[in-house]
């Protein structure tokens, strides 16, 4: 066919297409609005143009652009921000949300998000009251805590807390300490934020007593022992316990204020755990505050607790900060739930999903696994779906060197590589997160519920056999 013979011939297939208000017209728009679907419908009938000047031959129907548009809508009417498969081995994992909160959280939330709620009015008398309040005494019953206030995060709390007790002060952390969390966030900047002066202590894998008195400057705001969460300095190493640097605390002056990280309340029992720091231990050892976070091992919602003294914690939420610190009402009925669940370590096993994720056996891992192996290697454009021992980790900044053994199922596509199925899997209904290794996506069955289960298959099912 010449030049001009094919350019007529697109010419052609142009016209063919129909305009954007005549596909709109055939749209419910309902859901997103004239506006939205006729966007929707342009970028289908662009789609199509753009095919054609590519030199495409087939004709366009109108019927399959009322279709992409359609899917177009589908995807613009979908919220933002949906739930998805953690199928990464990684419990508490900061990308994907961290800890999901229980069934009876998500209740207490749901019911005051549709609804008034007393977030600052005291019941009984009608007057104003604390957001806290409504926290305080279930925070000091299960920390033995005086007092206890909430943030929006751990950040937060350690940034308020240190406004308020050691701005134009310097504060006193050892050096190994020193770490940088997740975004690139470093603890000497949030110092820095807060308005102290950071001190180091000692050395990176060595610290004193003695180096903190020679620390002391005659200008210090506070002491901070920081729970080195996301990573561990082993060999020669040294640290002072805390119940020393209270002391020492005490007779400088200087309170100790414990940025514990990761939320565990009390010891738990979980060898996996055995050497996480808890809020109540630290509180006993006679920690002056107290920092966690409510998302990882607490099983809440994203939340920075401060528990500890009564004076301390009431010059805290007399800080002009607080209010741009405050939590909403969803996230103190959700808290509240979860902290009356852990009045009961057993309640608490069973209805945090955090405790569930890392209490199951790898007899009952292993069951699910060889049913949804099973399952995978039936589906077309599966190659092989294979049963594998993998390590699992608590995440979230918990023990970072303690590996937990765990079950997976390794799945490789036949017509695609593992890379582009593990996209496929992302961007499903609902998304599917594994790990690559060795050419394959492995699925860690230990951070999802069975109940998931049938809707990997299905997802699964889409990515490999869909064609693009």
């Amino acid at each position: 066919m010449s030049d001009a013979s094919s350019q007529e011939s697109r010419r052609d297939l142009m016209r063919t297409l129909p305009a954007v208000h005549e596909l709109v017209d055939r749209l419910d728009t309902s859901g997103v609005g004239r506006e939205v679907a006729t966007g929707c419908a342009r970028r289908a009938i662009d789609a199509a143009r753009e095919a054609i000047a590519n030199g495409s031959s087939a004709p366009v129907e109108t019927d399959a652009l009322v279709m992409l548009a359609r899917q177009a809508i589908d995807r613009e009417a979908r919220p933002p921000l949906r739930a998805v498969v953690n199928a990464t081995g990684i419990i508490v994992h900061t990308g994907l949300g961290r800890a999901p909160i229980s069934e009876r959280a998500a209740a207490a939330m749901r019911d005051v998000a549709v609804a008034a709620a007393p977030v600052e009015l005291d019941v009984a008398s009608g007057t104003r009251g604390k957001r806290a309040e409504i926290v305080r005494s279930l925070l000091c019953e299960l920390t033995g805590a005086e007092s206890a206030t909430v943030v929006n995060n751990c950040a937060a709390a350690l940034l308020i807390a240190l406004g308020t007790l050691a701005r134009g002060k310097s504060v006193l952390v050892s050096r190994g300490e020193l770490v940088e969390i997740g975004g690139s966030f470093r603890l000497p900047g949030v110092i820095e934020t807060g308005g102290a002066r950071l001190r180091e202590v000692g050395t990176t894998n060595r610290v004193r007593i003695a180096d903190f008195e020679r620390a002391v400057d005659g200008d210090g705001g506070a002491i901070l022992r920081v729970h080195a969460s996301n990573f561990r300095i082993e060999g020669f190493t040294r640290e002072v316990a805390l119940e020393e640097l209270v002391a020492f605390g005490r007779r400088e002056g200087l309170p100790v204020i414990h940025d514990i990280g990761s939320g565990l309340l009390r010891a738990s029992g979980l060898d996996v755990l055995r050497e996480e720091p808890d809020a109540r231990s630290s509180i006993e050892a006679g920690a002056d505050l107290v920092l966690f976070s409510g998302d990882k091992l607490l099983g809440g919602p994203q939340a920075g607790v401060i528990v500890g003294g009564r004076e301390l914690i009431e010059r805290i939420e007399s800080n002009p900060l607080m209010r741009a610190l405050r939590v909403d009402k969803l996230t103190l009925a959700g808290l509240g739930v979860t902290l009356q669940l852990h009045r009961n370590g057993e309640l608490a096993m069973r209805e945090l999903a955090v405790f569930r994720a890392i209490g199951r056996s790898v007899d009952e891992l292993r069951v699910r696994a060889d049913a949804l192996a099973a399952r995978l290697g039936l589906i077309d454009g599966v190659a092989s779906a294979r049963v594998v021992e993998t390590t699992a980790y608590v995440g979230g900044g918990s023990n970072p060197a303690e590996a937990i053994e765990s079950v997976g199922v390794a799945i490789r596509g036949a017509a695609i590589g593992e890379g582009e199925l593990a996209r496929r899997l992302r961007v499903g209904e609902p998304g599917v997160f594994g790990r690559i290794e060795g050419g394959e996506v492995v699925l860690d069955v230990r951070t999802f519920e069975g109940e998931w289960d049938d809707r990997v298959v299905g997802v699964v099912a889409g990515a490999a056999g869909r064609k693009e």
